[in-house]
C-alpha cells in the first residue's frame, strides 16, 4: 500500500503519522528540482496537466507538485515550506482541517493544495474573512501560482465592474475571495435571468482560512438579498377593487376559525376575466394567486376598528389582548399592504427577500472542502457533524 493510500485510510488518530510519511518523498526530489532552471521548473505545470489528461489523478501528482511548489516559492518569495507545512498542505488536499498555531505560516501552506488542485482547471477557491486578506494573498501568494503558469483571480466587493469581469476571475485556476462575496455571488447567479449574467462556474474545491469563524461562528447567519417590489402597489389596489365585487360562499369560502379564505371556481373565473388572463394559476411570476389570496383575507378576516384602525392616512394594528395601538408594527406576507389597499390609503413600499442562503448551506455545496485554523479542536465535533471535516493538529516547526 502506498503512502497516499495509507493517509486516506488512516483513522483519526493515525492521520498525523500518515501525513509525516509524505515528507521524505517530497524531500527526495529537492536536489533534482533545485538543479532545474526556471523554464524547466515552470514546464512541470504543463507536464502535470498532460499526465492528468492521460488518466493520472491529483493524488498521483501530490509528491511532485508539492516539491515543485516548494521550489517555486523559494525562488519567487524567498520562502521555503517547512516539512510540517507539507503535512498541513496534504491535510488540506485530502479535505481536512489543518490546525496550525499562529505564526506557522498558514498562508504559505495553502499554496500547496491550491497549486495541485488548480492543475485540474476546475477552479480552487481560497476564502478569507475580509477583503484586505483576500487581496493580500492573491497578490502575495498568487505570485507563486502565476510564476508556475496558473492564472489567479480575486473576488471582493467593488473590485470588478461588470459580470464579465467577475466571471473571468471565477474562471481562473485559483480564485481568492471572501465568504460573504462568494455567497452573495451565488445568490445573484440564482436571480440572474440570463446565463451570460451568471459569474460562478461551480463549487469544486474550497480552502477556508479561519475555518472556526466562517464555518461555525458565522455559519447560520443568513446572507440576504432584498429589494423593493416593482408595481406591487398597483396590484394590491387592483385586487382590492376586484374582491369587492365577489360574494362570500359563491366566489369564495371563509373558515374564520382557521383564518383561511378559499377561492372557488366562480371567483377564480371572475378574477381571470377582470385581469384578462387565461389561467390565474399559470401566472406564477406575477404572483397573482398570492395577491388574490391576501386581498380576500384583508376583506374578510381583518376588520376595521377591531384588528386595526386608520389614523393619519395609515393602517395601524390594534393589539387583540390590550386594545392598544401598535405603532410601527406591520403584518407580514403582503397582508398589511392588502389592508392598506382595501382602505384606500397609501401603500408603503414592500421590502421583500429576493434570495437567501446561510454560509453553512453554501459551503456544503463544494465537492471538497478544507480549512485552516489555530483553534479548531474545540469545534471538532461540530465540524465533523455538519461538514464531515476531520481536524488534524499539525506540529509546530520548532517544538
Amino acid at each position: 500500500m502506498g503512502v497516499l493510500d495509507r493517509i486516506l485510510r488512516a483513522g483519526e488518530g493515525k492521520k498525523l503519522k500518515a501525513l509525516q510519511g509524505i515528507v521524505p518523498d517530497i524531500g527526495a526530489l529537492e536536489d533534482e528540482y533545485r538543479r532545474l532552471d526556471d523554464d524547466s521548473l515552470k514546464a512541470k505545470t504543463a507536464e502535470f496537466r498532460s499526465r492528468l489528461d492521460r488518466g493520472e489523478t491529483l493524488d498521483d501528482l501530490l509528491i511532485e507538485a508539492f516539491a515543485v511548489t516548494r521550489e517555486a516559492a523559494d525562488r519567487v518569495l524567498g520562502q521555503r515550506h517547512y516539512d510540517v507545512q507539507m503535512m498541513g498542505g496534504a491535510a488540506l488536499h485530502f479535505g481536512w482541517v489543518a490546525e496550525m498555531r499562529t505564526g506557522e505560516g498558514k498562508t504559505l501552506v495553502s499554496t500547496l493544495p491550491a497549486y495541485l488542485n488548480g492543475l485540474s482547471g476546475q477552479g480552487v477557491h481560497l476564502v478569507t474573512v475580509n477583503d484586505y486578506l483576500a487581496r493580500r494573498d492573491a497578490e502575495w501568494m498568487g505570485q507563486v501560482h502565476r510564476w508556475l503558469g496558473l492564472n489567479v483571480g480575486l473576488v471582493i466587493p467593488g473590485f470588478q465592474t461588470s459580470p464579465a469581469e467577475k466571471r473571468r476571475n471565477y474562471g481562473c485556476d485559483i480564485t481568492y475571495g471572501t465568504n460573504n462575496e462568494l455567497g452573495f455571488d451565488y445568490l445573484r447567479d440564482n436571480m440572474a435571468g440570463r446565463l451570460e449574467d451568471k459569474v460562478q462556474r461551480g463549487h469544486e474545491f474550497c480552502i477556508v482560512d479561519e475555518v472556526d469563524s466562517i464555518l461555525i461562528d458565522e455559519a447560520r447567519t443568513p446572507l440576504i438579498i432584498s429589494g423593493r417590489v416593482g408595481d406591487a402597489a398597483k396590484l394590491y389596489f387592483r385586487f382590492a377593487s376586484i374582491v369587492r365585487t365577489l360574494e362570500r360562499d359563491v366566489d369564495y369560502e371563509v373558515e374564520e376559525d382557521k383564518r383561511v379564505v378559499v377561492p372557488l371556481e366562480a371567483g377564480i373565473s371572475k378574477v381571470e376575466a377582470a385581469l384578462e388572463v387565461d389561467n390565474l394559476y399559470d401566472d406564477v411570476q406575477a404572483n397573482l394567486v398570492h395577491q388574490f389570496t391576501v386581498a380576500l383575507k384583508a376583506k374578510e378576516l381583518y376588520r376595521r376598528d377591531k384588528d386595526y384602525i386608520v389614523q393619519g392616512g395609515e393602517v395601524k394594528i390594534v393589539d387583540e389582548f390590550t386594545g392598544r395601538i401598535l405603532d410601527g408594527r406591520r403584518w407580514s406576507e403582503g397582508i398589511h399592504q392588502a389592508v392598506e389597499a382595501k382602505e384606500g390609503v397609501k401603500i408603503k413600499e414592500e421590502n421583500q427577500t429576493l434570495a437567501t442562503i446561510t454560509l453553512q448551506n453554501y459551503f456544503r455545496m463544494y465537492s471538497k472542502l478544507a480549512g485552516m485554523t489555530g483553534t479548531a479542536s474545540t469545534e471538532a465535533a461540530e465540524l465533523m457533524g455538519t461538514y464531515g471535516l476531520g481536524v488534524v493538529p499539525i506540529p509546530t516547526n520548532r517544538p
